[in-house]
């Protein structure tokens, strides 16, 4: 079956351009750019809207095996292809970790068989993401693990980690860790400052996401093993961050959409939908963070979608569980960077298409001839007011409710196949 997709506007990620175009689908992947429609071939008008590269996003938690009621591979799959999120890369802090071939051959035929979009799992570096053992990476990774991480459990025993870094590099696997200074993050609810100070809430000095990157970057340098920081969220790790690139360590950073579109004052009255981990940042940092995307310092955005059911977050700012939903949010937070002129449609897909499917050695990400057709199109002006309960995902925990946001998801392709078309 062929498909012709006309009257778009092609967003392309690896040229940094935008052009008005077509695109000719054959048998799950991309066949030609700007092409006569095929004989026999369907034909959809895009309107003049954008067609971009799925989003692959890097970092997904979902509650299967363990907290099936937070969000499930079908839930997940669902809310994933109406935000325009072709590719989930789910993290393994369930119940049980996923650390074993067995359990990871589980979920990866759980996901098969209920999720309409593709989901790839990440394993736990160590067992029981406990920070004793590592775990059997050569096993996991012929089992289809894409990557390696304890996710927010930072492994303090640096022998543990020296060894499972020096495992990982000897297999080409990449490890992902979380910069945080676990002495210093235990127990803190927002960002140190004045407005914690004011509203009486436990901090946590922005140096601890410094002090962990240092850590961190210190075993990338005596190891040699491939890195990925999952969020950089703070001015201080930048140089840093710079300079081991510089240098030519195989190092990559990501950060997430409530970090690039929020500040710690969002927290407001106690608002516990915005208690995320790590703690929402100041507003120069946040805006440091921003342009560190935009020149590509900082490689890849993530939704790092975390479900929370109601009572653990209707609880004490203090006592509330840490995380929010983003498969559905995430495309139009991102255009709030857009339409205040901070990054280019074409910037943004890089960092949330292109990046991560080139750092997890995967196909998509790209719109060019043989990629799969793994596809958004969208509208990035459309205004609606986000209704917490329309959420696709079973946990509700969006920051964003009730606000008004602009870019509509209007259809999602994954292999050629739609998996989601809007309504009306």
């Amino acid at each position: 079956m062929t498909t012709l997709l006309t009257n778009a506007r092609l967003i392309d990620p690896e040229s940094l351009t935008e052009a008005e175009g077509s695109l000719t689908i054959k048998d799950g992947k991309i066949a030609a750019l700007n092409a006569l429609a095929p004989k026999g071939a369907t034909v959809i008008d895009c309107g003049g809207k954008y067609l971009a590269p799925g989003i692959v996003d890097l970092g997904v938690k979902i509650g299967e095996p363990g907290e099936r009621h937070k969000e499930s591979f079908r839930s997940a799959g669902l809310a994933a292809a109406a935000g325009g999120v072709t590719t989930i890369i789910a993290r393994p802090d369930t119940h049980p970790a996923i650390d074993t071939p067995e359990t990871l051959e589980f979920v990866t035929r759980r996901a098969a068989e209920a999720s309409p979009v593709r989901i790839r799992h990440m394993a736990a570096l160590t067992k029981g993401r406990e920070g004793r053992e590592m775990t059997e990476i050569g096993f996991l990774l012929d089992a289809g693990a894409i990557a390696f991480t304890d996710c927010d459990h930072v492994v303090t025993d640096t022998r543990v980690l020296s060894r499972a870094l020096t495992y990982a590099k000897s297999l080409g696997a990449l490890v992902m860790g979380h910069p945080q200074e676990p002495g210093l993050s235990n127990g803190a609810a927002t960002t140190s400052g004045k407005f914690a100070s004011l509203r009486g809430l436990p901090g946590v000095s922005p140096m601890a996401e410094r002090i962990g990157f240092d850590r961190d970057m210190g075993m990338v340098e005596m190891t040699g093993a491939k890195y990925h920081f999952d969020q950089i969220t703070t001015a201080r790790a930048l140089p840093p961050l710079e300079r081991a690139k510089r240098n030519g360590f195989d190092v990559t950073a990501g950060t997430s959409i409530h970090h690039l579109t929020l500040n710690e004052f969002d927290v407001g009255d106690y608002r516990t939908f915005f208690k995320v981990k790590p703690p929402l940042r100041s507003e120069d940092d946040r805006m440091a963070v921003v342009e560190a995307v935009a020149t590509g310092v900082i490689d890849i955005i993530s939704s790092m979608h975390t479900p929370q059911d109601e009572e653990s977050k209707r609880l004490p700012y203090e006592d509330a569980a840490s995380g929010a939903v983003a498969l559905e949010t995430f495309l139009p937070a991102a255009m709030r960077l857009y339409h205040a002129g901070h990054l280019s449609l074409p910037q943004l897909f890089r960092a949330m298409s292109l990046n991560p499917a080139k750092r997890l050695g995967l196909p998509q990400g790209r719109l060019s001839v043989g990629a799969p057709a793994d596809l958004v199109l969208f509208d990035p002006d459309a205004p609606f007011l986000l209704d917490r309960f329309k959420l696709r995902s079973k946990s509700k925990n969006t920051p964003f409710d009730g606000q008004r946001m602009e870019g509509k998801v209007l259809a999602t392709w994954v292999g050629g196949t739609q998996v989601f078309g809007a309504e009306g």
